[in-house]
């Protein structure tokens, strides 16, 4: 009993110290070891960093994902893809805010990282919405807002470690969650056009009360690209339709011709290379940004999932995680709500959901089946609560970002977020709870 209240204290601090920005790699190996010390049990905390060091499936997604993404910054594809999008919409003023909201969500299904997102679209939307009429407070809502658009790309970390968990590939992790995200995703764009409406103080706001600060705005974030190259604008999203085709069946037994299941580092492979064609782009430069998106990816995305399972561990070696799956037995149909609203709130007030996600996702997923849930249901959970958290608390960095564009106090920007996000929370938990 003591080891319990000893293990919550601990706990409590550490997240505590994630939301006062320690960095959070740090704070989690931290923490797992003050209660491997504590518990006399430093071989769990150091069987669990070697383990998640060599994730197999973690590494042969994560880090080529990772790779690609960098290869498209060296190129520019990911600013023609953004401009791509972003074009069309500047010029049909009554859908600015659920387009800019959705057109967010699908570059982030590319980009994966939501600053990046915020930045590459926000740098074009946010000072074009302004221009437009829209409350500068509301456009940096509906750029913000379409931060978690990443929940559907296979390199997201989440992703592989429910596949890993689930024993299922990682794409049916994304196919599980997909129908529900995208009704939910539809749903937020409608509620923040309806907010625009809506807000008192958002009616009858015009660019020229912005005086000369929304021009200075504009100018001083105007994008370099004049016009889009198209080809250069679909290589991003190329490993992603690879992967979306060659992994569902009903395609698959239409066009015999295609290699079936291509993997994640195939794909990403393949994008690369494309890019490299069409760019006109040295081949040692792409081979040098790949490997080190790579290596990023290792340091710093792999850095968070080993430094949660050394948490995780010091908790398994304080006996703390099977008390916890025994208590919980007792109250199984509250666990997605504990898998929802957990790493939705430590988001919320940390501005990342990564490390409360990735701790629920390594205690208690796999025991998904002993509260009568799936793993791949449970973790899903987990994973789409933080992001919409994330993307709803004033301290994340896209949210800093979007408020620097617009010239607004981040808390603006989360109190419009605010609603949608905690509904599509509330939604996603019914529908994935069964």
């Amino acid at each position: 009993m003591l080891m319990n209240v000893i293990a919550a204290v601990v706990t409590v601090l550490t997240f505590w110290a994630i939301i006062k920005k320690v960095e959070v790699r740090l704070a989690l190996l931290t923490g797992g070891l003050v209660m491997g010390v504590i518990a006399w049990n430093l071989q769990s905390w150091s069987d669990a960093f070697a383990r998640n060091m060599t994730f197999a499936g973690l590494l042969l997604t994560i880090p080529p994902v990772m790779g690609f993404a960098a290869v498209m910054e060296l190129t520019g594809c990911n600013a023609h893809l953004v401009k791509l999008l972003t074009d069309p919409l500047i010029r049909v003023r009554p859908i600015l805010i659920p387009g800019a909201m959705l057109v967010t969500f699908f570059v982030n299904v590319a980009l994966t990282s939501a600053a990046g997102t915020t930045a590459a679209v926000g740098v074009v939307l946010i000072p074009a919405m302004m221009a437009a009429g829209v409350h500068p407070a509301m456009a940096a809502a509906a750029v913000f807002a379409g931060t978690w658009g990443s929940i559907w790309n296979p390199g997201n970390p989440h992703n592989p470690v429910i596949a890993k968990i689930a024993n299922v590939p990682v794409m049916d992790v994304i196919f599980a969650q997909t129908k529900v995200t995208f009704f939910i995703a539809l749903l937020v764009a409608v509620i923040l056009y309806l907010e625009g409406k809506l807000f008192h103080q958002d009616r009858g706001w015009t660019p020229e009360k912005a005086g000369s600060d929304l021009a200075q705005i504009a100018k001083s974030q105007k994008v370099g690209i004049e016009r889009v190259n198209v080809l250069w604008a679909i290589i991003p999203v190329i490993p992603l339709l690879i992967l979306l085709i060659t992994n569902i069946d009903w395609i698959m037994s239409r066009v015999a011709f295609l290699p079936k299941n291509v993997t994640v580092l195939v794909a990403m492979l393949i994008g690369a290379f494309l890019g490299m064609l069409v760019t006109w782009t040295s081949p040692v430069k792409i081979c040098n940004k790949f490997f080190e998106g790579m290596g990023y990816a290792y340091g710093f995305v792999f850095g968070i999932i080993i430094a949660a399972g050394a948490f995780i561990g010091g908790l398994e070696g304080a006996g703390v995680i099977k008390n916890l799956i025994e208590a919980m037995k007792s109250a199984q149909h509250a666990v997605p709500l504990f898998g929802t609203f957990g790493p939705w709130l430590i988001a919320i007030v940390s501005g990342s959901g990564d490390a409360a996600t990735l701790a629920f996702n390594n205690a208690v997923t796999p025991h998904a089946a002993q509260f009568g849930i799936s793993a791949v249901n449970l973790g899903n959970l987990a994973n789409i609560g933080g992001a919409l958290g994330r993307s709803m608390s004033p301290v994340a960095a896209g949210c800093i970002i979007a408020a620097g564009f617009a010239g607004v106090n981040p808390f603006e920007i989360a109190k419009r977020n605010a609603v949608p996000m905690t509904i599509g929370a509330i939604l996603v938990m019914l529908f994935l709870a069964g």
